[in-house]
């Protein structure tokens, strides 16, 4: 049989079998697995101080000199076991290799959890003889256990990703099926081993085989707290927005004062510009503006000690005002391609030529209500119209900043009155007032329009930022 891999690794995670797994594989002919090769801790197994005539400082220092030790094996198709905590420039190289066999091993997690705990009270890790069994129950804890299942998730949720990206697929492997030898010779199969096993491997005795209920310490609490987990992630919020850079041609550094503004699009960004320009008494155009991220880098490598910040604005605030200065309007600043298509294909009831003296209080809601629709379609993918950055979500920009370094303040737009002053004084520079930028190109103000249904449906195509930055409903005295 042609062997399609040179080596592979079995993702899994402590107390899911892993180690019957590593036995099985090395009862087939011509298969050597390393067992927890890129543990931090040890080598291989605690009890050990090479693999391969590599020791654990020679891994630590180039750990691609053991993957391809293990990959070179003259007599052997080699691999190893690999946990979410261990050496993280092994799993881009494990997952960027198409030469590299993925077996991802699972296992419930709250069965995990339990015999993880029993395994830490005995010091039991590993049964190979039934009289010495040690047995210990476990006291179940709510929020540790919750951290335990988030770990598990995001680890599963990197390694599918991962291999989607790249094309390339995994042997699933579940607790159970580790019993069964037709899963394991089919796993033998998939690797393109030739050798096949005639029997499971009986030395590993299972350690816990009660049911969960009955190893449990606290068992009332365990079921209470896990009624009230959201297993399904039934309430997550669906985010089908594409991803967006870090935008940095767009950042704005003080002339003198080592201050660097993150723009949110659809912000108040003249006003802070303003006033980023008014601290070192300077115009908005000699602002430092247009780096790339070697630029970028360079400032800050030459402005030691420098803070970044960004300007979050309510949603309702924001997407009113996009919609005014990019839509309603005909001319300069308007998206007038974007604003016909919403008139033909959309029907948005958008004036032809702009609002005139006949525009109403409750034309200027229908036209927003239906470019509020339209953006909701838009942010689901459900457009061909590009996804603006002036009304793409304020969390998904703030992620976008993240991939160079997230600002170090966040500040809320009603807040820049007292927050920039104060922020200046940390380099005992003046402080100049904030004025607020006045809202342009609006024949009517949200508040004109604004009540508990067109509220709803803001919070509805916002829901990320209203939970994620703590954003409550619009107020007219804002």
């Amino acid at each position: 049989m042609t062997n399609h891999f040179d080596y592979f690794v079995v993702f899994a995670e402590m107390r899911t079998g892993s180690n019957f797994l590593e036995s099985n594989l090395n009862a087939l002919e011509g298969v050597s697995c390393h067992g927890e090769a890129f543990n931090p801790h040890f080598i291989g197994y605690p009890n050990r101080t090479e693999i391969l005539g590599l020791t654990q400082e020679m891994r630590e220092a180039d750990p691609g000199k053991l993957i391809d030790r293990i990959r070179s094996q003259p007599d052997a198709f080699g691999g190893f076991r690999y946990f979410h905590d261990h050496d993280l420039r092994v799993l881009d190289i494990a997952l960027e290799d198409p030469r590299c066999a993925k077996i991802i091993l699972t296992r419930n997690p709250l069965d995990s959890y339990v015999s993880r705990k029993i395994a830490a009270a005995t010091g039991q890790w590993k049964l190979t003889n039934i009289k010495r069994r040690k047995e210990a129950q476990a006291e179940f804890d709510a929020v540790e256990f919750s951290r335990h299942v988030e770990d598990l998730q995001a680890f599963q949720i990197t390694l599918m990703n991962r291999l989607q990206s790249s094309g390339q697929t995994a042997f699933y492997v579940d607790y159970e099926d580790l019993q069964n030898l037709d899963v394991m010779n089919g796993l033998a199969q998939w690797l393109g081993v030739n050798s096949r096993l005639e029997a499971l491997d009986d030395k590993l005795k299972r350690q816990n085989p009660a049911p969960t209920l009955s190893k449990v310490a606290n068992p009332d609490e365990m079921t209470a707290a896990l009624a009230t987990m959201d297993w399904f992630n039934l309430s997550r919020t669906p985010n089908f927005e594409p991803r967006r850079g870090p935008a940095v041609r767009g950042y704005l550094a003080a002339a003198k004062t080592p201050l660097l503004y993150l723009p949110m699009r659809g912000g108040p960004e003249e006003a802070v510009a303003e006033w980023l320009a008014a601290l070192d008494g300077v115009t908005s155009e000699d602002l430092i503006s247009g780096m790339n991220q070697k630029e970028l880098r360079q400032w800050k490598t030459q402005n030691k000690g420098f803070r970044s910040f960004t300007v979050l604005r309510h949603p309702a605030e924001r997407i009113h005002q996009v919609f005014c200065q990019r839509i309603l309007q005909k001319g300069p600043g308007s998206y007038g391609a974007i604003r016909e298509t919403l008139r033909r294909q959309f029907k948005v009831p958008l004036p032809k030529d702009g609002p005139d003296e006949d525009y109403s209080r409750a034309d200027h809601r229908a036209a927003f209500v239906g470019f509020l629709s339209f953006v909701k379609a838009n942010l689901a993918g459900q457009t061909s119209i590009r996804v603006d950055a002036e009304w793409s979500s304020q969390s998904q920009a703030l992620s976008g900043f993240a991939e160079l370094g997230p600002p170090d303040l966040i500040l809320r737009e009603e807040e820049l009155a007292v927050e920039l002053p104060e922020l200046a004084r940390r380099f005992a520079a003046s402080a100049p007032a904030y004025a607020p930028s006045q809202p342009r190109s609006q024949p009517y103000t949200l508040g004109d329009i604004h009540d508990a249904a067109l509220e709803e449906m803001i919070t509805a195509l916002y829901q990320r930022d209203y939970m994620m930055l703590g954003f409550d409903a619009w107020r007219r005295q804002r």
